[in-house]
């Protein structure tokens, strides 16, 4: 007879291939007709809620490798919180103003001109609609579950209303005003940006040092002297209007070419080298503040150029001196006010020069730079010219340079509430912890933010002008506004005339003939966004508002973790998140940043086409996220083969199951083999471990402790002897139902444990387990660590029992490579403990040739000819016994059985007891 015929092998239906880009679209489709998020909800509805606020993306254009990694990580934490005791609603949005959409109108042929603004703003509306509809589609096929079908867009009436109430809130505070000051300009998007929209990159530029004849000398110098200042910018010399010196610096006139030229005293050296000055003397030194309010020369306009004095002046690069134009610097334009200077600025919004600067009319301010420094040269006012390559402000979306440009715009004070922001800061609990010193350092410096844009698609800030131009903001008209917007969206504002935006019977002192007019800037996208714990948030009845967890990446400290914080202060006087999470950015496979134009992007539609969401999900939970991380084919393809083995061991354990149920066969916890209870131990401290990581956030310790627990505790040792029970016992033998109680608890625990990220594979699996009741395994709550009677005493005899396990796991390889025995089964193993500690425990184990996978094992107090390791001495030697043909174990009771001479006498009683039920 064939004796394989009576062992109990898997019979699980389980696949052994997972198929995933086949599947996952049917299992996607199955949760949305069953409505599992709703259920979810419906099911958790009475605990106590937790909020995971979504930073909207830009609804412009597929999703790519970091947004695959930033909801994946926020579906890790919903799904792992609705399993864990709390209510956890997800609330997807979208960010859907600003320049991005009006560029992409605009590759697309449409011409604005040709059409009113309101219809403009129409197009770019059904243009984000649409984004956003194809990123929905792709963010679900990744398995995140929300609510989908409701998410929040900032285009939205509701949202849109519930932003002017938070400019309207900040504006009662006295937080908002117009002013005319020096901003970020964007030439190529032609509006202002706030600090938040500026990114560093390399450029090339001019280094000019420029010689500004003394024309008042006072009585300090002697009139034939001249100043030297240094700048990368030549494009502003038209606008300079003083040269700024600190009040405590030495100062010194220095001889040299025949010429006496005034520079720091601490900087003579470097400039002698940079202006090739073969030999100088100093004839005069004197304070910078004795120079206060003497007059210069323009180098080629018939201006003068005012010495002043400013704190802000260092001697760690030019000469001491700073060219000053109120007009295109911050600090200039600061000390510029405190002694009445003007603040000229002849380039317009497109950069281009006006007529306020004679001869370079025209001209785009870079184009400007040759000319302007040939212009130097001619009046012999140009000591050096070279280029240096430094880092320089650029627009964050045309990634080309901006330039400071003194413009009127609307800025809200943060220097006005910033202790308060940062005393909130101190108080939010940050991951990692150096995002608190980053944002902290980002809002202790900042003074105003420009709130206001000179584009169409966006917010319109709601101030109306009076007849004399004087801006009008009332509790009345920004309630009235938002009761407007929030019926008929902010399209009306381009729609209707001032008036009609008014409430009705509204009257003003500032215009006596009732006649107004309103502002046509729109709002900061980023002011958009950081209304979203209003317009979100409050709004909505599933959440709250502070919200325990915002997740972004790193570069929101910038962007929406600081816009939400300063709106969130300004309004209510608290942060509107306790928790900040920020990731790091996905790069290839050698730490570059991703770009189209090298050729080295992975793209998340790619990755899941071709192995599955779940192994994009997989990778997202094995790398430390907190950092920049790495992704390309072979680490997608490490990590496939990672979740193969999770996905094997599964198969395996279920397949061991397919005559188990757990309603008649479990055992108690006092009934397992003392081997089961140790492994359901080792299973309450993998439970204890991977739970204490959701906790804290880390999901890479979530998945190394699951595929270490996989690989080394199951398939590496209790899977593999365990077959030798599994499958020679008879169905209903104790220490086979002991095991399968073991299993049972295992894989149901393993698979509630790896939901979260294995979401797809995790529902599969769930289908399979025996006795299970609940139709999808996100509707139950994740296991709870239990104690075990004497699990000390346990732990401690097994430990050893492993310890001792890995000396004679070496004494068989060793036997192997010299030839004693082939496979395991071919072994007789002869022990002798090195102590008495590890005698007792082995002595108190039975059946150790089955949990060492050999054919024998033999315990004595001394052996000959063995190898002595940490707690034993080893000898292997080939058994002498023949193999049964059903368990493969060497025996001397093969043959003993007539009826079955190939058997050895445990199979012949197994298979004869079978025969005979």
């Amino acid at each position: 007879m064939e004796y394989k015929d009576t062992l109990l092998m898997p019979q699980t239906a389980f696949p052994m291939r997972g198929n995933l880009p086949n599947k996952e679209p049917k299992m996607q489709e199955e949760w949305e007709q069953e409505n599992l998020y709703e259920n979810v909800q419906k099911r958790t509805a009475d605990r106590p809620l937790f909020v995971l606020h979504d930073g909207p993306p830009y609804a412009n254009g597929d999703i790519h490798m970091g947004h695959a990694l930033n909801k994946v990580l926020k579906d890790f934490i919903v799904k792992y919180k609705s399993m864990s005791g709390f209510h956890a609603p997800y609330v997807p949005g979208w960010d859907t103003h600003g320049l991005p959409i009006e560029q992409a109108l605009a590759k697309k042929k449409v011409n604005r001109k040709k059409m009113t603004v309101a219809e403009f703003r129409r197009k770019c509306a059904e243009y984000a609609l649409k984004q956003i509809d194809n990123q929905r589609t792709q963010f679900k096929q990744l398995g995140v579950r929300g609510d989908w079908d409701n998410p929040y867009i900032t285009l939205n009436k509701a949202y849109e209303a519930a932003q002017i109430e938070v400019f309207g809130e900040m504006a009662k505070k006295g937080y908002i005003y117009k002013g005319l000051k020096p901003v970020y300009w964007s030439p190529s998007s032609e509006s202002a940006l706030a600090e938040a929209e500026i990114e560093y990159q390399d450029k090339r530029s001019a280094s000019i040092y420029v010689a500004f004849d003394v024309k008042e000398p006072g009585t300090l110098l002697a009139g034939d002297e001249k100043f030297i200042i240094w700048t990368t910018t030549p494009w502003t010399i038209p606008s300079n209007l003083a040269i700024a010196v600190h009040p405590d610096l030495t100062y010194a006139v220095v001889k040299a070419n025949d010429q006496k030229y005034v520079v720091a005293e601490d900087m003579i050296a470097q400039v002698a080298e940079a202006l090739e000055w073969e030999n100088h003397e100093i004839v005069q030194t004197f304070k910078g503040k004795e120079a206060e309010r003497l007059v210069a020369k323009h180098p080629f306009y018939d201006r003068d150029s005012l010495v002043i004095l400013g704190d802000h002046v260092t001697t760690e690069s030019g000469t001491g001196l700073v060219h000053t134009a109120p007009g295109h610097g911050e600090d200039d334009f600061i000390i510029g006010k405190r002694y009445g200077l003007d603040v000229l600025c002849p380039v317009d919004e497109k950069g281009v020069f006006t007529d306020e600067a004679p001869g370079f009319e025209g001209l785009f301010y870079d184009a400007a730079n040759k000319e302007i420094t040939q212009k130097l040269e001619e009046v012999g006012a140009l000591l050096k010219l070279n280029f240096i390559t430094h880092s320089y402000p650029h627009d964050w979306r045309t990634k080309k340079p901006t330039i400071f440009r003194a413009t009127n715009q609307w800025f809200a004070s943060i220097k006005d509430f910033r202790e308060d922001i940062l005393s909130e800061i101190n108080r939010i609990n940050w991951l990692p912890k150096w995002g608190e010193t980053r944002l902290y350092n980002m809002v202790r410096d900042r003074e105003d933010w420009c709130i206001s844009r000179q584009r169409t698609w966006g917010v319109p800030i709601p101030v109306f002008y009076g007849e004399d131009r004087t801006p009008i903001i009332t509790d009345e008209t920004i309630q009235h506004v938002s009761k407007l917007f929030r019926e008929h969206g902010s399209n009306i504002w381009f729609e209707w005339e001032a008036n009609d935006l008014l409430p009705e019977g509204f009257t003003s002192e500032h215009s006596p003939n009732n006649t107004f007019t309103k502002e046509m800037d729109i709002m900061d996208v980023w002011f958009d966004s950081g209304s979203s714990h209003q317009g979100v948030l409050h709004e909505r009845d599933e959440l709250r508002r502070p919200a325990d967890v915002y997740l972004e990446g790193s570069d929101q400290y910038r962007g929406w973790f600081n816009s939400s914080i300063s709106t969130g202060v300004a309004v209510t006087g608290k942060a509107p998140y306790e928790t900040v999470i920020s990731h790091g950015f996905a790069l290839d496979g050698q730490g570059r940043k991703m770009s189209k134009s090298v050729g080295n992007t992975v793209v998340p539609s790619k990755v899941m086409k071709q192995y599955g969401a779940d192994i994009l999900r997989l990778w997202v939970a094995s790398v430390d996220y907190q950092a920049d991380v790495r992704i390309s084919d072979e680490i997608i393809k490490q990590t496939s083969e990672g979740y193969r083995k999770i996905r094997n061991t599964f198969r395996f354990l279920l397949g061991n199951l397919a005559d188990f149920d757990p309603g008649k066969d479990a055992l108690a916890d006092d009934q397992l083999q003392e081997v089961d209870r140790y492994m359901l131990l080792r299973l309450q401290q993998l439970i204890k471990k991977v739970t204490k990581a959701y906790d804290n956030y880390d999901f890479s310790t979530v998945y190394h402790s699951i595929h270490n627990f996989c690989t080394i505790e199951l398939s590496a040792f209790y899977l593999d002897f365990a077959k030798d029970i599994l499958y020679i016992e008879a169905a209903d033998h104790p220490k086979r139902r002991s095991i399968q109680t073991v299993y049972h608890e295992v894989i149901t625990s393993l698979v509630k444990l790896l939901t979260p990220i294995l979401t797809h594979t995790m529902e599969e699996t769930w289908r399979y387990i025996p006795g299970v009741t609940e139709s999808h395994v996100q509707l139950t709550d994740m296991p709870v660590a239990r104690d075990l009677e004497n699990q000390e005493q346990l732990q401690g005899e097994w430990d050893m029992f492993m310890k001792v396990r890995n000396d004679v796991l070496k004494a068989l390889e060793e036997a192997r490579a010299e030839k004693v025995i082939g496979k395991s089964l071919e072994a007789k193993l002869m022990l002798a403990p090195n102590d008495a500690k590890t005698k007792e425990v082995l002595e108190n184990i039975s059946d150790l040739h089955q949990l060492f996978i050999v054919s024998e094992v033999v315990l004595q107090d001394d052996v000959a000819n063995a190898k002595s390791y940490d707690y034993v001495m080893v000898k292997v030697e080939k058994h002498e016994g023949e193999r049964c043909e059903r368990c493969w174990v060497a025996s001397n009771t093969v043959g003993e059985d007539h009826d079955h001479p190939t058997l050895c006498k445990r199979c012949a009683t197994i298979v004869k007891r079978n025969y005979e039920n």
